[in-house]
């Protein structure tokens, strides 16, 4: 089988070389050319644009994209992917969008032809390079049943969430819990320690207790409690706070148009919008304690 591979970012990279790993004839494009040049020496075959990603008429195109305006910028309109692609394809997007826009360029694609399921990731840069992430899934269970192979070759995980479009409702419902727990996690931890109690005998507490979470037991904000969390390297590595922001504003952008209330995740899209305004974007978004830490 064929793929195309759109997109080799931080996460799409690796998914890449996982999909060389197992077998598959690989076509690749970004607009950086170090990161076509690297798969370029691992097998793939290199493309200079997206035209060429097309006119070598893969079976499969994969894309890992920035944000939705670049996914409806490739895949839509008289110059996008749908329309310049001579043969039915089969289109996975696996970047982190909106709903409604995931479900607008699945719908041209089904119109014209196409089959697509929108599979955004869980898991980071860690698990796109061990091919342990979740994917979460929306499109029909015919389809997933023959990509199936396709992203265990990157994933461990993979949930079928219904229709099209539901991928992105798991994965923007899911950050923005992630978001909302981090931020309670750290305000609970820097009130501990001012209160005089010590950091690591807090966490062994609320992760034997109610409180425990994810942001708690395996990134814990506090620094020095866990020795291989990012706040333990001055918050280097890991979820950035910036992407964070971004699928804070993804989730309440999607509230607003169902006229759903997100109270919590509107505080904490304000929080760390404040935060990266502060220059501190690029750090792992457990650095939100930042803010209630004294210096």
């Amino acid at each position: 089988m064929h793929i195309g591979f759109l997109g080799l970012g931080n996460m799409g990279s690796p998914m890449a070389s996982n999909l060389l790993k197992a077998g598959y004839q690989l076509s690749v494009f970004d607009l950086s050319s170090n990161a076509v040049a690297e798969l370029a020496e691992k097998g793939a075959q290199a493309c200079a644009s997206v035209q060429a990603l097309v006119a070598a008429a893969p079976d499969v195109l994969i894309s890992m994209l920035p944000a939705a305006v670049h996914v409806k910028g490739v895949y839509l309109g008289s110059e996008g992917l749908i329309e310049q692609l001579s043969k039915p394809t089969f289109l996975i997007d696996c970047s982190t969008i909106d709903p409604h826009s995931a479900r607008e360029v699945a719908k041209a694609a089904q119109e014209a032809g196409h089959r697509m399921l929108d599979a955004p990731v869980s898991g980071g840069t860690t698990g796109a390079q061990a091919a342990t992430l979740t994917f979460m899934v929306g499109g029909s269970a015919d389809d997933l049943q023959y990509a199936q192979p396709i992203l265990q070759a990157m994933g461990k995980n993979i949930t079928h969430c219904g229709d099209s479009g539901n991928g992105q409702v798991a994965k923007v419902a899911n950050n923005m819990l992630l978001g909302i727990s981090m931020v309670g996690v750290a305000e609970a931890m820097a009130l501990g320690v001012a209160l005089g109690m010590d950091a690591k005998v807090l966490a062994g507490i609320i992760n034997t207790s109610s409180g425990r979470c994810w942001s708690s037991e395996i990134n814990n904000p506090y620094p020095d409690v866990l020795e291989n969390a990012p706040a333990s390297r001055g918050y280097s590595g890991g979820f950035g706070s910036d992407l964070m922001l971004k699928d804070l504003g993804l989730a309440t952008e999607a509230a607003r148009l169902s006229k759903q209330p997100v109270m919590l995740g509107a505080a904490a899209q304000q929080l760390y919008q404040a935060f990266s305004l502060q220059g501190h974007g690029s750090l792992d978004f457990s650095a939100i304690i930042k803010l209630y830490l004294k210096e």
